[in-house]
């Protein structure tokens, strides 16, 4: 498993829509990014998402995170989003439709849960 950095693709599960990550720490950065830790990347935007239709509505919207987060790696107390995070979108049906991790943002950094 690897930390998530804000260069990271975070997608929902309809393939295209990307997630906006922004890192909520700054003190610990991988090849000059900065680790995602909790609550990234809960309330984050979401954009492109192909999701559409007369009585559907898109993935526009991160929700709480389901799995993910390190137990043992932590940074100013918070822990570290690896690459198996996963959470739920606002996108119809609702509670069904998750985001996950595409792409770390980085490989030089190993990590447990």
């Amino acid at each position: 498993m690897h930390p998530v950095t804000e260069n990271a693709v975070v997608a929902c599960a309809h393939r295209l829509g990307v997630v906006g990550l922004a890192a909520s720490q700054r003190f610990v950065s991988i090849q000059g990014r900065a680790v995602l830790t909790e609550p990234d990347p809960v309330g984050k935007p979401i954009v492109g998402c192909p999701n559409v239709g007369p009585t559907i509505k898109p993935c526009t919207a991160t929700l709480p995170v389901k799995t993910g987060y390190s137990r043992l790696l932590r940074i100013n107390g918070r822990p570290v989003c690896l690459d198996i995070l996963e959470g739920l979108t606002d996108g119809t049906p609702p509670g069904s439709v998750t985001y996950s991790v595409r792409q770390a943002g980085q490989t030089l950094v190993e990590a447990s849960a």
